[in-house]
């Protein structure tokens, strides 16, 4: 039986257009974080579906340059609120 190692928590630097379509990723919403993927990349703009906690889902749209981290391999959407995505992150309905 084989063994992954341990992923280390590293912070690496890149920007949103070097993720492929159907990354998911995680983006800061008004009031907390939430899943996020990559539907569309355009000339100007990277197409985000973002998941509510209502079950709908809404699109944003964002730069190319817009610049990610990796937490691991856990990608995330730098934005402008300071938190920390795990002490935020949304719960989504766990009934379905």
């Amino acid at each position: 039986m084989k063994f992954l190692p341990a992923v280390e928590v590293t912070e690496i630097a890149t920007t949103l257009v070097a993720l492929p379509i159907g990354s998911r990723l995680l983006v800061r919403s008004r009031t907390d974080w939430r899943l996020a993927a990559i539907s569309k990349i355009g000339e100007q703009q990277i197409v985000l579906t973002v998941s509510s906690p209502s079950g709908r889902n809404y699109r944003l749209r964002r730069d190319l340059a817009s610049e990610v981290f990796m937490e691991g391999p856990l990608p995330i959407l730098v934005g402008e609120e300071p938190d920390d995505w795990r002490e935020n992150f949304c719960r989504y309905d766990c009934r379905w």
